[in-house]
């Protein structure tokens, strides 16, 4: 049988051409297949290893060693103290293989025919890793095939011998695409199956990369290093923003990248289902950048919050509609385009806004300042917005203020820090109004607790009741942030529902 073992590798190797290693893996692993079947045991781990020299072979079942903790599988598992128990003495060590002999099973035409099977498989795989890394080699961003077939979840596009994945969330919206069509698109990423372990090349048509890749492909300049892309925002199918920027000041980055009568410009556009694509400046000026990105709507002020990287947008009543935007399109991807929240309103709203935020401050300095309306417009008119200002800046700043004198500004700064430190401890007790459970939301800081519990919200049901807006109101924190805290706080609905 030895001998015979030897010989049927030989042909093997031969007849498929490959590596005679491949084909004692393959030969072992259809023994250990056969070793299963016999057993009826299925999930047992079986060894067989064969002596490439002379062919003998031999079959183990084995155990992984493993910690009591971690003992989820006896067919193929065993604990440490079970190993000790069995074997007293033993040097085996967790993460390592116990081993029993099983007695052989005859190699017949059945183990023959699933080696040959495997030996098949692993050619093809083989084969598969050689054309993916040639693919692979070549460093090709933007891939041009041919529609080879169209499943449920998406489209396979067959590049020269690869067949690579243009799954439907990668698709724009709306594409219909037929065998034979022929498919431009970036190429993504490499996804490895967790059950087969085939790797497959994953395409995109919507990705932003996608539209730059293409810009690059229609606009000489940008390979030549004269002008770059620096940021892409995108509705893929619909609607674009590309920010660019000259590195040769005798370029015009928009002309140039638009092109004669925008024929380059149109060249994306068309290859992208007639996205419309907006050509705007980049800048490294916040405020000029956003007015660029908000382009074709006029822009008459911006305001801009470090803090909460948040800029309000100041437009006439008749550009309202276009710097917002069918369904807020262009403002959305304005921001996206900038990375700043953009807050659109009108100069009235703002006005509005502006007013009640000053009548606000005033309130604060006349009820904890103990000062008149005039001495509180007089403070609001020199910039002091926070009691805090008035309390800690140099007592300089306070007099050069026209009729304040040195007793005055004592006085105030007096009181302001009395005021800081009342409304600190007011502000702690209630804190301690704050139920456990609203503590514990996923996203919800010391400081978020603060401005909830003044605002009177102090259980997470009340935080699962309010809506986005509010919460951005209350606490400042970005939409994104509020919706993932909203969601956190009413995840025990959705639980008790379950």
């Amino acid at each position: 049988m030895s001998r015979e073992m030897l010989q049927l590798a030989e042909a093997l190797a031969s007849e498929k051409n490959v590596e005679a290693e491949v084909v004692f893996q393959a030969l072992e692993f259809a023994l250990g297949t056969a070793a299963k079947k016999k057993a009826n045991r299925e999930h047992m781990d079986v060894r067989v290893e064969i002596d490439r020299e002379t062919g003998e072979y031999r079959t183990f079942r084995r155990w992984l060693i493993v910690e009591d903790e971690a003992y989820t599988y006896p067919d193929v598992e065993k604990t440490i103290e079970e190993i000790q128990e069995e074997i007293p003495g033993t040097a085996i060590q967790v993460g390592e293989y116990y081993e029993e002999p099983l007695e052989n099973e005859a190699f017949g035409r059945q183990a023959a025919q699933t080696a040959k099977q495997i030996i098949l498989q692993r050619i093809r795989d083989a084969e598969r890793e050689q054309i993916l890394n040639e693919f692979l080699s070549r460093k090709e961003d933007i891939v041009l095939g041919t529609v080879k077939r169209v499943e449920r979840h998406g489209v396979i596009v067959e590049i020269g011998r690869l067949d690579a994945l243009l799954p439907r969330d990668q698709m724009i919206q709306r594409e219909n695409f037929r065998t034979g069509d022929r498919v431009r698109a970036l190429f993504l990423r490499v996804d490895e199956s967790a059950n087969t372990g085939r790797k497959q090349v994953i395409l995109s048509r919507t990705a932003n990369e996608f539209l730059a890749k293409l810009f690059a492909m229609e606009v000489p300049e940008i390979d030549d290093g004269l002008l770059e892309i620096r940021e892409v925002a995108r509705d893929p199918g619909q609607r674009a923003k590309v920010a660019v920027k000259a590195n040769d000041q005798r370029i015009d980055p928009q002309g140039t990248c638009i092109g004669v009568r925008g024929s380059r410009v149109n060249a994306v556009s068309n290859e992208l289902a007639g996205e419309r694509i907006d050509v705007v400046l980049w800048s490294p000026e916040t405020a000029q950048f956003v007015m660029n990105a908000l382009s074709p709507a006029a822009v008459s002020r911006i305001l801009i919050d470090e803090d909460k990287h948040a800029v309000d947008v100041i437009v006439a009543e008749d550009q309202l509609a276009l710097a917002i935007g069918r369904g807020g399109q262009n403002v959305r991807l304005a921001s996206d385009l900038t990375g700043w929240q953009l807050n659109i309103m009108t100069v009235e709203e703002a006005e509005e806004r502006n007013a009640a935020e000053d009548a606000a401050i005033r309130n604060l300095f006349m009820e904890h300042l103990n000062v008149d309306e005039d001495t509180a417009d007089v403070l609001l008119e020199e910039g002091f917005a926070t009691l805090e200002e008035i309390a800690y800046v140099p007592e300089a700043e306070l007099l050069d203020i026209e009729g304040f004198d040195e007793d005055t500004v004592k006085i105030l700064r007096a009181r302001a820090r009395d005021a800081i430190l009342t409304l600190a401890i007011a502000s702690e007790e209630k804190l301690e109004e704050v139920s456990d459970d609203m503590r514990e939301v996923a996203g919800v800081d010391q400081d978020m607790l603060r401005d909830l519990a003044e605002a009177g919200i102090t259980t997470r049901d009340d935080l699962a009741d309010l809506a986005v807006d509010e919460l951005v109101e209350i606490t400042g924190i970005s939409t994104e942030e509020a919706e993932k805290v909203i969601l956190a706080a009413r995840e025990h609905w959705f639980n008790e529902e379950n």
